[in-house]
């Protein structure tokens, strides 16, 4: 079946996202998982990707558990260490496609403060065709909604769609609605999928 556009994902496709590896390095291991056993720090930042405003949600959370409050506090003011690089060969297929002319979307759970950052920190996350982010619409993968705003929005047949999302949930929603996906294990394996599925040659994906 011929692509007409591909989706990316963006954490841990496009740009490395780990708050564990953050404070890993900062408390060691043991006291990491005390603070993500005592404190409900994905649940606060699913509020985040929900569009729950970046600061207060993260200093209100610190109030709430004193014990941790610094630690916490990390969330918003050391977040761009959470993500603290890019995947270069993602980044270069991203690009290659466009200069292809093949469409490329973003459809990413991101805060509406976090995706600001990223953003500044990392312009090739302008360059995208059309982006559906999580807290600008109000809903987050793997929910029926969002994948519907991009359908919407995209006005593509939905098995003319690629999405390339590093958690298998995310994806078997997408291939539940007939789109085409591919789970993100390596760049180098989301490259082989590009040349297989035609959209570019093994010296554009390189």
């Amino acid at each position: 079946m011929t692509i007409e556009a591909v989706v990316f994902d963006i954490g841990n496709v496009l740009i490395e996202w780990d708050p564990e590896r953050f404070y890993d390095a900062r408390l060691g291991v043991a006291a990491r998982q005390r603070l993500f056993a005592e404190v409900p720090l994905h649940d606060m930042n699913l509020g985040l990707d929900r569009g729950d405003p970046f600061r207060s949600a993260v200093y209100d959370l610190a109030a709430q558990h004193p014990e941790w409050a610094e630690e916490i506090r990390h969330w918003h003011d050391s977040w761009l260490e959470f993500a603290h690089r890019d995947i270069p060969q993602s980044v270069r297929l991203l690009r290659a496609l466009r200069q292809k002319g093949v469409p490329v979307l973003a459809l990413s759970n991101f805060g509406i403060g976090t995706f600001e950052l990223a953003v500044e920190a990392y312009p090739f996350l302008s360059e995208f065709d059309q982006a559906y982010i999580s807290g600008h619409l109000g809903c987050i993968k793997p929910e029926p909604e969002i994948y519907a705003r991009l359908e919407q929005g995209a006005g593509l047949p939905v098995d003319r769609l690629l999405f390339v999302d590093d958690r298998p949930e995310n994806i078997d929603a997408a291939t539940a609605r007939g789109w085409q996906g591919h789970l993100f294990t390596t760049p180098e394996d989301w490259a082989a999928r590009l040349i297989e599925a035609g959209l570019l040659s093994e010296q554009d994906a390189q």
